[in-house]
């Protein structure tokens, strides 16, 4: 059989004179090999004397980084098409996650994380919940102990976790263990904002407004309570057939709620309009069961995930109609839950992950 050529690739002159050198071993080559690696592309593959010529074969010089800056310049000056910018845009994105690696890791719960919030003043402070109830304070800048409070274990899980702006020892928690409180990091309780007293009904997502002092919960019959951070009740109404997977209030007008359910829909609501179950501003079906609705930190997009392989944008400007629809397949119950970045890259990172998604299915509106 005759043997397969290899296709013909382009050779630096380093690599065309090593390769005319037949008289040499691949283990007398390994060095100058090695300094190869470092002047080129700088990529992570590491081959070992045996695949010197493998090894070889892979430098490749890396595209020169895009400016984005530029690309916007060139685009208002109508010599950049919308494609380039896009491209542009995402290069930049991607290119800076490329620099991204674990720096610690920690294992405290014996099931798995289902809650995580950055601490408001504190970077390096994450408070995370489990599907046991275990709520722990990590401050991975410094070696001490994590703060741990215990769970009661099966059907505790901390279904949502929020700080207290007004007092950041404290946190709000939902949880399937039938309420939604208030409690310290010493493991007090300081409030009960909702307690269904049946183990037939349990909270499954929350937020809270600082500015309006509201705090907002949906429960798993379709319930959605709003309460003032003074455990006032002010509604508490069925929203959605089905289960309440998630509540968002919009972080630059926070009497805009967003509820999302596995009843197929994600609605909108002006709270200060809210007289019933028909009073919603937008009804946005989907075709599954949706996990999740979150909004853009600057208030202007609504992303929303289902339980099958669907990841959504819709913007302010219409509500009622998705700007696009990006395909994440995923198997039910194999998936990351929760992920979010840190609250020094939050804003222009979650900017650019919705840009960016915006932007593989959305043209710029002239």
């Amino acid at each position: 059989m005759a043997s397969k050529k290899r296709p013909e690739t382009q050779k630096s002159p380093e690599v065309v004179r090593l390769r005319s050198r037949r008289s040499r071993s691949p283990r007398e080559l390994e060095p100058q090999a090695k300094r190869l690696r470092v002047k080129g592309s700088g990529s992570s593959r590491r081959g070992d004397s045996g695949c010197l010529w493998a090894g070889l074969a892979s430098l490749q010089v890396p595209p020169p980084c895009s400016s984005i800056i530029r690309d916007l310049y060139r685009h208002k000056l109508g010599e950049a098409a919308w494609p380039s910018l896009q491209q542009g845009l995402q290069q930049s994105f991607l290119h800076s996650l490329a620099s991204y690696q674990i720096f610690q890791k920690a294992a405290p719960f014996d099931r798995r994380a289902t809650s995580l919030a950055w601490h408001p003043t504190h970077p390096s402070t994450l408070a995370v919940g489990s599907k046991g109830g275990d709520i722990m304070l990590w401050n991975f800048g410094i070696k001490d102990k994590p703060t741990f409070i215990k769970g009661i274990g099966a059907g505790g899980s901390i279904t949502g976790l929020k700080f207290n702006l007004l007092n950041t020892n404290q946190f709000f928690a939902s949880s399937m263990e039938g309420t939604t409180r208030l409690q310290d990091f010493k493991g007090n309780t300081v409030r009960v904002f909702t307690s269904s007293n049946t183990c037939n009904v349990w909270f499954c997502s929350l937020d809270v407004s600082a500015k309006s002092r509201v705090v907002v919960t949906g429960d798993n019959v379709g319930h959605v309570i709003l309460l003032n951070t003074d455990g006032k009740e002010l509604w508490n109404l069925r929203m959605h057939k089905k289960k309440v997977t998630h509540v968002a209030l919009n972080p630059c007008c926070d009497w805009l709620l967003a509820t999302a359910s596995v009843d197929q829909t994600v609605k909108i609501w002006d709270l200060r309009q809210v007289r019933g179950k028909a009073s919603f501003l937008f009804s946005l079906p989907h075709r599954h069961p949706v996990n999740a609705a979150c909004f853009s930190p600057d208030g202007a997009r609504l992303l929303t995930t289902d339980q099958k392989s669907e990841i959504r944008v819709y913007s302010a400007s219409q509500w009622d109609c998705p700007l696009g629809l990006i395909p994440h397949p995923h198997r039910h119950f194999q998936h990351l839950t929760p992920i979010k970045p840190g609250i020094l890259g939050t804003t222009s990172l979650l900017q650019a992950v919705i840009q960016i998604l915006v932007s593989k299915v959305v043209p710029p509106m002239n």
